[in-house]
């Protein structure tokens, strides 16, 4: 009894956190959701959301989620690899992550330098000969920055999922023929698809509400289900449809660590 007891009180911040910082503010959302702008209620709003303007937006909002967790992963996964068989592999892990540690508007404001027209992007194309281009504010800029901001949120779980592999795997598999790219076909990526679904899960759900460098990088170019929230919540005060977007968002991103989850009970029957 008295260990149950022990337990249960260290379960209380706990709970406390996940009731306070988890669990209210989806009640208080799914609330607004059912409110228009004068404060009657509705289920006008999810009506509207089903209008192409916002289905549109959705569909805009996971295309770019998607372009953002490919063009990461194609970045995270050779260099993660190369990690493991680095001689210093802690000091070049540091140096992976250390740009995470940096203030995301910061980052988003070097980039508006390095991509202005009489940025360092722009200078080193004038000096090969190719000319002045216009970086920012386009779908290049978008993705480049934001694979920038989330490789390294990639890259750590691929990195453990390596790590923890057993290597006599692979000389087992080239011993009995197999080519390197065999090897890591049919034994390195199956046994590290763990930390692949982790990774995706790391980008992919972020990625879906990204809002700044919408605003800062593709000036407002590109209109994804954050910026929606954002605008009306910050700017029409019609926090109705915004919470009713974040409903939708909140449904997606669960949706999507279910479709992404491991299925341990399944592959221990």
């Amino acid at each position: 009894m008295n260990n149950n007891n022990a337990r249960n009180l260290y379960l209380i911040p706990y709970v406390a956190w996940i009731g306070l910082f988890v669990i209210a503010p989806i009640v208080l959302i799914l609330y607004y959701s059912f409110f228009d702008i004068e404060g009657q209620f509705t289920f006008g709003n999810y009506v509207k959301f089903f209008t192409p303007t916002y289905l549109w937006m959705t569909l805009s909002s996971f295309w770019y989620a998607f372009l953002i967790t490919v063009f990461s992963l194609l970045v995270a996964y050779p260099t993660a690899y190369l990690l493991t068989r680095t001689k210093h592999k802690q000091l070049w892990l540091l140096l992976v992550i250390l740009p995470s540690w940096i203030n995301l508007l910061l980052k988003a404001y070097a980039f508006l330098g390095l991509f202005g027209t009489y940025g360092f992007v722009n200078a080193f194309l004038e000096l090969v000969g190719i000319g002045t281009r216009q970086i920012l504010f386009t779908d290049f800029s978008f993705v480049f920055v934001s694979v920038y901001i989330f490789v390294p949120f990639m890259i750590l779980p691929i990195y453990n999922a390596l790590e923890k592999m057993n290597p006599s795997l692979v000389y087992a598999a080239q011993d009995l023929g197999a080519s390197s790219w065999t090897a890591f076909r049919r034994v390195v990526f199956p046994l590290t698809l763990n930390g692949v679904k982790s990774g995706c899960q790391a980008v992919f759900i972020p990625a879906l509400s990204l809002f700044m460098i919408t605003r800062l990088i593709a000036g407002n170019r590109v209109i994804t289900l954050g910026t929606a929230i954002e605008q009306h919540f910050l700017v029409t005060q019609d926090w109705g449809m915004g919470a009713t977007i974040a409903v939708f968002l909140i449904i997606a991103m669960a949706l999507i660590m279910i479709i992404t989850g491991n299925r341990k009970r399944g592959l221990a029957r």
